[in-house]
């Protein structure tokens, strides 16, 4: 830190009176950050409306940053050759990558980028703290040795070239002024700093040496009534600060600041609890849209806003690959051509595609695979893939491919056909900003590739905070930093708990640490630091006539206390109203309607009802579950996922086995085969089944991964066939056969799977699995797998045994429930299985299932809805229809249970 002496002091009235006196032009009012400057603007607007003047010109205030910048556009406009060209950030930044990377040292790094950061961030340190003289016969580590090699190289680059570091300009400006090469005010003030570097503090002094008077001033201090709220924790500490402010807006307050430390960290939930506080109803679809009365002084990302992300999202399509849930997004997007016309298809087109999309995918294939239902959609990702193969190959200089990415996405329709909004249009204008700031780099990258391009702008936009402009409004989220000169009607600080106020002190790793608190740097020591808390709190206590400072008392498993710096204030809860969230306040009301909502209409006429087994089988587990997937056909949409998933895997299996016994029919055919017959036959059935999967998902099986899973098909229908080969003789009557079950009030197609039948004519039903398979899932009420005995009691009723085929590496056999012991081997006679003591016989047990399986029927076809998962919450732990039926919200037990499984 570094104190300005020299310079005269005067007060906050001292200075308004002047600047009221006029004219404008006389004096420049710098601060430490724009908002300052704006609300210093405003103060003055509002001085000249009391005193009833309609007309007035405005002052000159603005940030110190842009004094300077004016200072080095003037410089420019009288002559070229008086200041050096200026590097922007990017391109800063791009130099020292490169010089990291070429290095010696940086070749062994693992994150390149991140260190050339902070290395530049350490060479402008040394610059603006004017550490090079400290640096001279400083110990240095490994890091240190580092930088003093990168850095000189840097200042050769730029002199080679004639530019400058942007923290250079001050030093630049300064010469000129001195030189009095370029105009200055008669006066100056400088408000609201509570220090200054040495670069700043030389600025002023050349400022003073070239004639111009130079003064300091800041708020004055509010008598203000200090309190300390503890709060329970974080979470409670941000909604109590938002009913306070909402309380105090309502009590006639219009400045209020919300002073919060880690507001980048905090943003989604700061904006998410304020907006619930002031406005309930935000989150409601029909909620009128209206400026909030709050605004964040920190932006976000320039790539958190939809439009910039969606731009992005097509840029990279046009390159070698995308993922298919960005694809998705595009194909979604409102800012492409036809979104609006085609808003319905593209949204159905995308579901379809789900269905055989790989993971990632190209945007050619994605071409292919539109076929017709979207007409305008396919004609401009036709018109794209045409571009990329004229525009996008090769290496081209960074402005270039800026105009040849301004143009695909041109191609594309964006940003769209619906007017954008107020906000759309601003981050629109954002984006053409970072796309010249890109082009600017051809001063130190000649020339790159498409995939650089893209990366390099991905991260420039990714960079770049962006904030919408919006009109003032009384409460104001402020950062630590952002507070500097700032004064309140009344002012809430959170966040001030003994582990977070003092914040840990982050010293440049590249600097030596000796050589940064020599030079008093702020974030160098625990004492520099605690200085800086110090100053910052004593000036939060002084800011407005009410002051509350807040912390948590517990953050998780730890408790906390308050900071040293706030314990002796006095405690007290703030006064502020209870504001209830939306559904707090409806039921508040007291005014609820019960609506029976257990039952849908019944199931009308007896054709056919889709959905097979699976239809009782999702009765079963929740009749709401088989309401809505059976009736009103909801369900989510699939994710693509790599490779095979254990579905697509259980159906190779089946067509091999099935293509098999297609062959054989027998188990003497069986026996009578040679091994190598077999194999040959095992071979064929696999390279048709993988054929097959290949019709839906072209590229998931080739090259060696089919060979690998053609071999693992065969060793799994080898070894499910060497147990048949063990069994007494056999023949198989129906493979794959579609049947049409009536059971109850329902009709429903299925196909079985297997049966087989004896050589004294008892039959089997069979069920290959691949995964678990228990015989207890077929009984009971609500059986977990009704399909075998929906099958035996509609489709073969004179079956002997029903049974699954375990067709796992390692588990092969049978399991399964039958009449006779010698069906099957490893499947007892009823008689002798654990079952009897549940049902009196085989004839029984047929009975059982048939009135079971009879209910569930009668249930689904009457309409029978309720939310009543048969074992909550392993019931509900895959089920897709949580947001539809509500489970949650319905029993906070189940979610609690759902949370810890």
């Amino acid at each position: 830190m570094t104190v300005v002496t020299g310079f005269p002091q005067i007060s906050h009235e001292e200075l308004f009176a002047r600047l009221m006196a006029g004219p404008a032009e006389q004096l420049c009012l710098l601060t430490p950050n724009r908002r300052l400057a704006l609300t210093l603007q405003r103060e003055f607007g509002e001085r000249q409306i009391t005193r009833g003047a309609g007309l007035w010109d405005t002052p000159d205030i603005l940030p110190l940053s842009g004094f300077i910048q004016r200072a080095a556009d003037d410089a420019r406009y009288i002559g070229a050759a008086l200041l050096p060209l200026v590097l922007a950030a990017e391109q800063s930044r791009t130099i020292w990558e490169s010089l990291v990377r070429d290095s010696e040292t940086g070749a062994s790094l693992l994150a390149g980028a991140e260190a050339a950061s902070l290395a530049h961030e350490a060479w402008q340190l040394t610059v603006t703290w004017r550490l090079r003289d400290r640096l001279r016969g400083a110990l240095l580590n490994e890091d240190a040795k580092a930088f003093l090699d990168w850095a000189p190289r840097y200042e050769r680059e730029l002199r080679r070239n004639g530019q400058i570091d942007a923290v250079e300009v001050a030093d630049h400006v300064r010469r000129l002024i001195t030189e009095r090469s370029i105009p200055i005010p008669r006066q100056a003030t400088v408000y609201g700093f509570d220090s200054f570097t040495p670069q700043q503090a030389e600025f002023l002094d050349g400022l003073r040496q070239a004639g111009c008077e130079v003064s300091l001033a800041g708020p004055a201090d509010a008598a203000a009534t200090v309190t300390r709220a503890p709060c329970a924790d974080a979470e409670y500490e941000l909604r109590a600060a938002a009913g306070w402010a909402r309380a105090r807006l309502e009590a006639g307050c219009r400045h209020i600041g919300i002073v919060v430390p880690d507001i980048a960290a905090r943003r989604a939930a700061i904006v998410r609890v304020f907006s619930a506080t002031m406005a309930p109803d935000y989150a409601l679809p029909d909620a009128a849209p209206g400026v909030p009365p709050f605004n964040l002084s920190l932006g976000e990302p320039l790539t958190a806003y939809a439009l910039v992300n969606a731009a992005l999202a097509l840029l990279q399509l046009a390159g070698r690959t995308i993922e298919y849930e960005r694809a998705s997004r595009i194909l979604r997007s409102p800012f492409i051509a036809g979104a609006e016309s085609e808003r319905t298809a593209r949204a159905v087109l995308d579901i379809r595609l789900r269905q055989h999309a790989e993971p990632v995918i190209t945007l050619d294939a994605l071409c292919g695979m539109l076929g017709g239902a979207c007409p305008q959609l396919s004609r401009v990702l036709t018109r794209l893939s045409q571009f990329r193969k004229d525009r996008l190959f090769g290496a081209q200089a960074p402005s270039a491919w800026a105009r040849a990415i301004s143009d695909a996405l041109a191609l594309t329709g964006f940003p769209g056909e619906r007017t954008l909004d107020s906000f759309e249009y601003q981050a629109l204008k954002r984006w053409h900003d970072v796309v010249a700031a890109f082009a600017t780099l051809d001063r130190v990258v000649p020339k790159m590739g498409y995939a650089g391009a893209l990366s390099r702008l991905r991260r420039l936009a990714d960079d770049t905070l962006f904030q919408p402009e919006s009109p003032d409004v009384p409460i104001q989220i402020l950062g630590v930093l952002e507070t500097s000169g700032l004064t309140f009607d009344a002012l809430w600080v959170m966040g001030l708990d003994d582990e977070h106020w003092p914040p840990a002190y982050r010293p440049n790793p590249f600097l030596p640490l000796a050589v940064q608190r020599a030079a008093g740097l702020p974030q160098s020591s625990a004492g520099q630091v605690l200085d800086t808390a110090q100053r910052m709190t004593r000036r939060w206590r002084a800011a407005a006539s009410e002051v509350v400072l807040s912390h948590a008392l517990r953050e998780e498993d730890r408790e906390l206390q308050p900071s040293p710096l706030i314990a002796t204030v006095p405690e007290r809860q703030p006064d502020a109203a209870d504001f209830a969230d939306f559904g707090t306040a409806i039921h508040a009301v007291h005014a609820v309607e019960t609506v029976a909502g257990d039952a849908g209409p019944a199931v009308a006429g007896a054709a056919a009802t889709r959905g097979g087994s699976a239809l009782l089988r999702d009765q079963a587990a929740c009749p709401f579950r088989a309401f809505a997937c059976h009736r009103l056909h909801a369900q989510a949409p699939e994710a693509p996922h790599p490779g095979l998933d254990a579905l697509e895997r259980g159906t190779l299996v089946h067509r091999v086995l099935a293509g098999v016994w297609m062959k054989l029919r027998d188990s003497v055919t069986l026996s009578a085969t040679t091994d190598d017959s077999l194999d040959a036959l095992l071979a064929e059935a696999a390279d048709a089944a993988i054929a097959g999967i290949r019709r839906d998902r072209p590229t998931v099986l080739s090259g060696r991964f089919a060979e690998i899973e053609k071999l693992r098909l065969i060793a799994l229908a080898r070894a499910c066939l060497d147990g048949d080969r063990r069994r007494d003789p056999f023949a198989v009557i129906a493979i794959e056969d579609h049947r049409s079950l009536a059971i109850g009030p329902l009709t429903l197609n299925a196909r079985l799977d297997r049966v087989d039948q004896t050589a004294d004519g008892r039959r089997i039903i069979i069920d290959y699995k691949t995964g678990d398979a228990k015989a207890v899932s077929m009984l009971g009420e609500r059986p977990d797998e009704p399909q075998l005995p929906l099958y035996l009691v509609s489709a073969e009723p004179g079956a002997a045994a029903v049974a699954f085929a375990r067709v796992r590496a390692g588990d092969q056999g049978y399991v399964g429930l039958a009449r006779d012991g010698d069906l099957l081997p490893g499947v007892k006679a009823f008689a002798e299985s654990r079952q009897r003591d549940h049902h009196a016989g085989w004839t029984e047990l047929l009975a059982d299932w048939r009135r079971e399986l009879e209910r569930l029927a009668t249930q689904f076809a009457t309409g029978l809805a309720d939310v009543d998962p048969k074992r909550p919450p392993h019931t509900c732990q895959y089920c897709d229809l949580g947001p539809f039926c509500r489970i949650r919200e319905r029993s906070g037990e189940v979610l609690e249970d759902a949370e810890g499984a």
